[in-house]
């Protein structure tokens, strides 16, 4: 699909740098649906395995027989990995691109699935601890993407729709993170019993964060083979040297509205993590035994959320009224 400028537009300034060439080879990849949907399931599957503990935290404090706030920990670990990370990694995206980082953030939640298969007996507490530190560094090479993604496969009437999806695959794994545990493992007393209901669940989630990863292998490339948008196109021909990602980042950072978003933003996002990793505890110290209605609980939650994520992205689209 090959955009056309609408007639009487003024061109791009033509240069050194050809951009008025390359703006004028704007075409939408069908490949990008794929590239989209395929970050959007392995983003789904780290955010499962950030909530599976905290979800059914009862049950897993019986089970390692430890303190209540230790598995916390296992939720808390994801928050407190990203922080110092999240500056890094954001450059090494700028620097390396969108496919090496999908590499890194599909192969690391692989790995870290099958460390924690290696952790089905009491004892091996410290194992399952590795394994979620294992996906908590997968977290910080997949919430930088959804908005490269966007702008770099998408046309400039498709941005915010593609962020929403891209967010909403992960908003989706939290909501299985909530529905799928409680009922995979139910809280019987058997030790043996636990850990085979404990077992399959460890299984089903390597298995489809291993079929993600061969998927991000053969399917996942760097960009697409014209830019999708004139804005792409002059982003692609700018000289490297032009660009400066901490002259970027300090521009960012004296942008009032940028900054009055991004403490609007963290307010809300540390309530819900919080929230979520507590829900369980919340709802089992005044009903015992009623792990699967926690989850249930936290589903609705996550599903309402998802609902606004998409009509905003599409609204978005549509109208531009970003304020």
């Amino acid at each position: 699909m090959v955009l056309q400028e609408p007639a009487g537009a003024p061109s791009p300034p033509t240069g050194a740098g050809g951009v008025g060439d390359a703006a004028a080879e704007v075409q939408l990849s069908p490949l990008r649906w794929a590239v989209l949907l395929l970050f959007s399931s392995y983003s789904l599957c780290n955010a499962f395995q950030w909530i599976q503990y905290g979800s059914i935290n009862n049950v897993f404090v019986r089970f390692y027989d430890v303190n209540a706030f230790a598995i916390d920990w296992l939720s808390m670990s994801y928050m407190l990995i990203y922080i110092p990370l999240l500056f890094p990694v954001a450059w090494l995206l700028d620097k390396r691109g969108l496919r090496l980082i999908a590499l890194a953030g599909s192969a690391l939640n692989a790995m870290g699935a099958w460390v924690k298969l290696g952790s089905l007996k009491p004892h091996l507490f410290p194992i399952t601890v590795l394994g979620q530190v294992i996906c908590g560094l997968a977290q910080v090479f997949i919430l930088g993407m959804p908005s490269r993604i966007a702008s770099v496969w998408f046309g400039s009437h498709e941005v915010s729709t593609a962020c929403s999806i891209a967010v909403f695959g992960n908003q989706l794994g939290i909501a299985a993170g909530f529905l799928v545990p409680p009922v995979l493992i139910p809280n019987v007393e058997d030790v043996e019993k636990l850990a085979y209901h404990i077992s399959i669940m460890f299984f089903m989630t390597a298995g489809v964060a291993t079929g993600l990863f061969i998927l991000v292998i053969i399917v996942f490339k760097e960009k697409p083979p014209n830019p999708p948008s004139r804005a792409q196109a002059s982003i692609q021909s700018r000289p490297t040297v032009e660009y400066s990602y901490v002259q970027s980042i300090l521009r960012l950072l004296r942008n009032a509205n940028f900054v009055l978003l991004m403490v609007t933003y963290g307010l809300n996002v540390g309530c819900f993590y919080a929230l979520s990793t507590l829900l369980n505890r919340m709802v089992i110290h005044h009903y015992p035994g009623e792990e699967v209605n926690a989850g249930r609980i936290g589903l609705t939650i996550v599903l309402s959320g998802m609902v606004g994520a998409l009509i905003s992205g599409i609204w978005l689209d549509k109208t531009k009224t970003y304020k």
